[in-house]
């Protein structure tokens, strides 16, 4: 662990260094193949895997992508760890029996994924923004529900009202960047101009706009998942959806046109929202199966502790 969060502090040395534009050139790549590579090894860890053999392969692959300078490794490299990032960010959490427990674990999830967007941005790959989007966020939806399947007792284990939960889920997120796709693509002009003018004006007037994905999807994920968890073990599946918002905070810095500043207001502005919603989503999971009257959900809280691996152990 100490040698964990050693390597986590080098690679961000040296993505400040490239921040400030204090020496070489090459920092920003050097902090890339570090944090690349930690948080490989930390996920092949947190997860049962090969931390050695897959960190080595991170390694490989992100030495290489700087110093061939390949447009395809480059790309690769950098959607490795946005993927790596966004799975380790979810897969980092631990339950939470109560509400602002789960805001702390909204909060763990948001630093992993600033710190793995230091990595990804460091091998500055030249692609296509949405491309690279939405291929992050696929592999890493898909990963990342290969490994609740297990966490989450299979699929039997979900229930009619799991199924629910999930399928709809996958259904948000397939509408909001379908949606979203189709209005750039072949939204009427008229209808397009107005999007574009009140996405401007709140980027001139805020500094910034929230990420649809994070604030309607990742963020209550992440809340009502680590708050399900605490009382079954079902809940992975819906902590699975926070990858909206891991991914989409591990990749804030790709757009050549987003500023540090801008970023920053990124998160600010999308996480509260999110939050609120996590809590409706509590609020009525509770008045679906809780107990009745105070005394009661006070002592279903206290009773709410089923047992996980630390956030730092094995979890499989």
């Amino acid at each position: 662990m100490i040698a964990g969060f050693s390597a986590v502090g080098v690679g961000l040395a040296w993505a400040l260094l490239a921040i400030l534009e204090v020496g070489p050139s090459w920092a920003d790549q050097v902090a890339a193949v570090v944090l690349s590579t930690t948080i490989t090894v930390s996920l092949a860890a947190r997860t049962g895997g090969r931390p050695v053999v897959f960190g080595a392969l991170a390694l490989a692959l992100g030495v290489v992508a700087v110093t061939t300078d390949s447009g395809p490794m480059r790309a690769g490299a950098a959607v490795l760890t946005a993927v790596a990032t966004g799975v380790l960010a979810v897969v980092l959490t631990v339950p939470a029996p109560r509400f602002r427990l789960a805001v702390r674990e909204v909060g763990v999830a948001t630093l992993v994924s600033v710190v793995g967007a230091f990595g990804v941005v460091g091998f500055r790959p030249r692609v296509s923004m949405d491309a690279f989007d939405y291929v992050s966020l696929a592999l890493a939806f898909a990963l990342t529900l290969a490994l609740v399947y297990r966490l989450g007792a299979g699929l039997n284990s979900l229930g009619r009202r799991g199924v629910i939960v999930v399928v709809g889920g996958a259904v948000a997120v397939v509408v909001v960047i379908a949606y979203a796709e189709l209005l750039r693509r072949y939204g009427p002009p008229g209808m397009l101009e107005t999007v574009f003018d009140a996405v401007r004006w709140h980027r001139d007037t805020l500094g910034a706009i929230p990420r649809p994905t994070v604030l309607f999807i990742g963020a209550p994920a992440i809340v009502w998942g680590c708050h399900m968890r605490a009382r079954r073990r079902q809940g992975w599946w819906v902590t699975a959806f926070g990858v909206c918002l891991t991914v989409s905070f591990a990749t804030v810095l790709m757009n050549d046109e987003t500023g540090w500043l801008e970023a920053a207001l990124i998160v600010f502005y999308s996480l509260p929202p999110g939050l609120v919603l996590g809590y409706a989503a509590i609020r009525v999971d509770l008045a679906l199966t809780g107990p009745r009257g105070r005394r009661a959900r006070r002592d279903e809280e206290a009773r709410a502790l089923r047992p996980e691996p630390s956030r730092f152990h094995a979890l499989l």
